[in-house]
This record gives structure tokens, C-alpha cells and sequence, in this order.
């Protein structure tokens, strides 16, 4: 009997993304949809689309809601995808034929971040490669945000590559800064890290130079300029945060 695979999604209010998400998956042979308690039509849309959809509160952060995804399938591999992310033609074939041969390989996939409709080749945002395709008793994740998919299994590149449409709205840009920065602050005062007068001083500089110099984000233009600002607000927020979960616990 061939190999099964089953792409996984995880969402939170993604009625704009999710139709396109399943339709680029459709090669699959069971897409399960785990919705962390949406307030639009995601989990809706997503049965519409023919998605098997389970409801998830995401207590724990995305690592432990990733490793959930992975008790409700039986398929011997496993596709992980974001809802703003669509695989391209190249991609979904290699994919079904990396399957079908069965080898027992863990397999990243080159992606191309979209801003705001604008495709980033450079700066922060580049070049991205996310390790999303493996056989499902082979791979674990850890992490609160920015999650780490942990695998022993070697890793290859697939030559195919997916877009990440990953903010097309101010709105959602800033849901997400909010989001991710509160997260990763929270994950650091775990750890027992502490935030200085030093870090929210400099780590900001050092994210715009990175992503601005050597990172080459200038090649990108006045877009290049933007995304590396946004990099150096962000970092300082998130040292913000950390510093006042230490000093008083606000959350």
C-alpha cells in the first residue's frame, strides 16, 4: 500500500487565507485543519473545502499545537502548512513523489516571503527555508513561538518552493507584532532572562543592521528600508515586555 500524507494547518481567524491554503493542497490525501477558536468563518470555510477541522484551544503555545496536529492522523507523512502560505505546482510534485518513494528523509522547502505584495528576496525575511515534510513518527516540535521542528532523521532540500503571503494588512501585521512579541518576551522570562537598559538599546540597532547591511535588505529598495525598521521596533518591544514582566509581571 503506498504512503499516506496528510497536511496539517494550523489557524486562528484565517476566513481570508484558508480556501486558498486547502486548494493548494488538494494533491493530499487528508488535510486536517486545527483551529485554535477562530471568531470568523475559518473552521466553516474550511469544511466547505472538504478540511477535517478540530478545535484546539492553543494553551501551551504553537510547538505543543503542532505536536497535538499530530495525534489526529495515521497517514505515514506528514505536510505542515500556515494558512497564509500556498505551495507552488513545482512543490506539490515533489512532494507527492518524495512520498510515494518513502524514503525515510526529513525535507525543507525553500519559501518566498510576501510583505505586504511585495515578494522579499533579501534582508531578514531571506532566504527562508522551513522544514515542514517528514514521516510522522519521525518529527516533534518544541518551542513557545518560532517553533523548532526537532527530527533524527537526515535533512534535504526540496528544489520547489512555496509563497508566505505573511502580512497583507496593517491590521494584521500589528495583531501579529503584538502576538509574537508578547509571546517571545513570556518565553525568555521563563527561561529566566532578564532585560537591560543595554538590550533595548542596542539588540534593536543590531536586528535593523542585520537585516539591512548584512543581510543585504537595501537591495530590496524603500521596502527593504521598511521591513528592517519594522525588525528594529519589534526587537525593542519585545525587550520592552521582558523588562516589565520582571520588574512588575504585567502581561
Amino acid at each position: 500500500m503506498s504512503n499516506r500524507l496528510a497536511v496539517l494547518i494550523l489557524t486562528y481567524n484565517e476566513a481570508e487565507n484558508i480556501a486558498d491554503c486547502i486548494a493548494t493542497a488538494a494533491f493530499a490525501d487528508e488535510i486536517i485543519v486545527i483551529d485554535s477558536g477562530s471568531t470568523d468563518r475559518t473552521v466553516e470555510i474550511a469544511r466547505q473545502s472538504r478540511a477535517k477541522c478540530v478545535l484546539q484551544p492553543m494553551t501551551e503555545g504553537f510547538a505543543a499545537q503542532r505536536n497535538f496536529a499530530l495525534t489526529q492522523t495515521e497517514a505515514e507523512w506528514v505536510l505542515y502548512l500556515d494558512a497564509d502560505e500556498r505551495l507552488s505546482e513545482e512543490a506539490s510534485r515533489e512532494i507527492r513523489n518524495m512520498v510515494e518513494c518513502g524514503i525515510s528523509s526529513a525535507y525543507t522547502i525553500p519559501r518566498i516571503n510576501v510583505l505586504f505584495g511585495q515578494p522579499v528576496r533579501y534582508g531578514a525575511y531571506a532566504p527562508d527555508f522551513s522544514l515542514r515534510l517528514y514521516p510522522r513518527d519521525h518529527i516533534c516540535w518544541e518551542g513557545l513561538v518560532h517553533e523548532k521542528a526537532i527530527t533524527d532523521l537526515a535533512v534535504k532540500k526540496l528544489r520547489g518552493h512555496m509563497f508566505h503571503y505573511t502580512y497583507r494588512s496593517w491590521d494584521r501585521y500589528f495583531f501579529k507584532f503584538n502576538q509574537y512579541t508578547s509571546l517571545l518576551a513570556e518565553q525568555k522570562h521563563q527561561q529566566g532572562n532578564k532585560a537591560y537598559i543595554t538590550d533595548i538599546l542596542f539588540r534593536p540597532l543590531f536586528a535593523f543592521l542585520r537585516s539591512y547591511i548584512l543581510k543585504s535588505g537595501w537591495r530590496d529598495g524603500m521596502a527593504g528600508f521598511i521591513f528592517a525598521m519594522l525588525r528594529f521596533f519589534s526587537t525593542m518591544i519585545k525587550y520592552a515586555k521582558l523588562y516589565f514582566l520582571q520588574k512588575k509581571g504585567f502581561r
